[in-house]
């Protein structure tokens, strides 16, 4: 996000999509924040007492996709992804907004169909009451918000396209 000054609408407050993201990706953060916090407690009484904390691994490891899949709306809303323009780079800018906005269109279809996947497999998580091995936490909800999460990277990338093609005319 750009700097602006004081008289002037911070890009954030220009671009809905980063202020309804926004929330989610802070969550993610102290997501991960209590994950580091759940490992370096286990750590240390593994350490100091031989033990550690029960079922560890599972909170890290359903914490840790939980976090990641709320980082991706943002992202996308921030256009913070990786871009490789090595053979575009010389391109007139119409041309280079053309290509983001259909990047933006692929983008949201892959991420449809991961999510798509997701629901099924939530879905079925659900529906055999599949559970975490020591803790027996049911894996059906977790799955379920990284779905949600994806069709909110979805609407974002979507959006982002059609501002893209908006700005052209």
């Amino acid at each position: 996000m750009s700097l602006s000054s004081p008289g002037e609408p911070s890009e954030a407050r220009a671009n809905p999509l980063v202020r309804w993201t926004r929330p989610l990706a802070i969550a993610g953060g102290l997501l991960l924040l209590a994950v580091a916090g759940v490992v370096v407690t286990s750590v240390l009484l593994r350490w100091l007492t031989q033990s550690s904390i029960s079922g560890d691994f599972e909170l890290v490891q359903v914490a840790t996709a939980l976090a990641a899949f709320a980082f991706l709306p943002y992202c996308q809303a921030e256009r913070g992804n990786i871009m490789v323009d090595t053979f575009t780079h010389r391109l007139p800018a119409r041309m280079l907004r053309k290509i983001d906005a259909t990047w933006d269109i692929v983008y949201a279809v892959v991420a449809a169909i991961i999510g798509w996947r997701l629901a099924v497999g939530a879905l079925d998580a659900m529906r055999s009451r599949m559970l975490t091995m020591v803790l027996n936490l049911p894996q059906g909800w977790a799955i379920a918000a990284c779905s949600v999460m994806i069709g909110l990277l979805v609407i974002v990338a979507l959006a982002g396209a059609w501002r893209i093609l908006q700005d052209e005319r």
